[in-house]
């Protein structure tokens, strides 16, 4: 037992990934995930705040989630539907934890291969978990039984091994149409894991300040979540008024948040907060000089201020004559990112 624990505490990330898809949970019974902790080399211990399983890893134990009030609906038997095990701790700080969440992926990546679904659990997880204030990117590497997912835990990175049923089925039943009732935005690739897959519906926003809400909550945490996640977001924002519905914003994002803005010449972009390449010069290696002439240089993880930037796209928009939250809308273009196919649920905006 011991040497196992020795192995198992100095054991890379990737070769921590590869023990965790392999373990078997026996369907999660209390002695299935017992039993899977010791031939990880884990020793059970009952904490304060429940069970936890002794790891001698830097990072800290491992942590069985057994089910509870909040879960209960959406198990099928299963007793836990988790055992979360922290990666690293980094300094608190978004590029930080942005930093740290890549450099799992990397190496999660290097031996499981691509994830199977990629996005962001917004600022509510499953089983109504509050998330990380810098972001809360995902992955998962989708199994028929168990899925092994790496999230953006409180302190760092964590990988997490779950029954694969319990989690979806929570999404999916958060398709109720209510406002904020899903946040984030979730993808998937053509990984044949992914055949049985379900989609919940998403739901509209009614009121700007809804739209306000919820842009400033995405663009805030966008640079931090691109540069965890490892790719580029281009979205393109289109605004339908009496006659037509013309490009209004381009939002791109990797490690640094440009925007883009098309306004008519009759609205007074500057007055709006708009400025130029002259005032935004790092927006010159993602847009041309004069093409938009409106742009805003956002900064990278943990510099946007959310709020106030979606305070200037709602306020240019409806200075362009959108007139309802429903005529702006997101290019289809930006739902295909990196080979997954992308729906922004926490945005409550259509897709066209």
């Amino acid at each position: 037992m011991n040497t196992q624990r020795g192995n198992s505490a100095q054991a890379s990330i990737g070769e921590l990934a590869l023990r965790l898809v392999a373990a078997d949970t026996d369907g999660w019974t209390p002695e299935g995930v017992k039993a899977a902790g010791a031939e990880m080399g884990w020793v059970w211990k009952e904490g304060a705040h429940g069970p936890v399983l002794v790891t001698g890893r830097a990072a800290g134990d491992a942590r069985p989630r057994p089910v509870g009030e909040y879960e209960k609906r959406y198990v099928h038997g299963e007793s836990y539907v988790e055992i979360a095990v922290p990666l690293a701790t980094p300094a608190p700080d978004a590029a930080a934890q942005a930093a740290a969440f890549r450099a799992a992926k990397d190496e999660v990546t290097a031996v499981l291969g691509d994830p199977s679904v990629m996005g962001s659990h917004g600022d509510m997880g499953p089983f109504y978990d509050s998330e990380p204030d810098w972001g809360a990117p995902f992955l998962r590497w989708r199994g028929r039984a168990n899925t092994l997912e790496l999230r953006a835990g409180k302190a760092g990175p964590e990988l997490v091994l779950q029954p694969t049923d319990p989690a979806e089925n929570w999404f999916w039943r958060q398709g109720v149409g209510e406002e904020h009732s899903i946040s984030g935005f979730f993808g998937s690739n053509r990984d044949e894991a992914n055949i049985g897959l379900g989609f919940p519906g998403g739901w509209t926003a009614r009121s700007w300040e809804t739209v306000t809400r919820s842009l400033g909550d995405f663009l805030g945490a966008l640079p931090a979540e691109a540069t965890a996640l490892g790719v580029r977001f281009a979205m393109p924002f289109y605004g339908r008024n009496s006659r037509s519905a013309p490009l209004l914003f381009e939002v791109v994002c990797g490690d640094r948040l440009s925007i883009g803005c098309f306004v008519p010449d009759d609205v007074d972009a500057a007055a709006l907060g708009w400025g130029t390449v002259a005032e935004h010069p790092r927006t010159a290696a993602v847009f041309a000089d004069d093409d938009p002439k409106w742009r805003v240089d956002a900064g990278g993880p943990g510099e946007p201020k959310g709020r106030a930037l979606a305070e200037m796209l709602v306020a240019t928009a409806r200075a362009a004559g959108v007139s309802e939250p429903t005529d702006l809308i997101v290019g289809g273009e930006a739902c295909y990112v990196d080979g997954y196919s992308l729906t922004f649920y926490g945005l409550g905006l259509p897709t066209g």
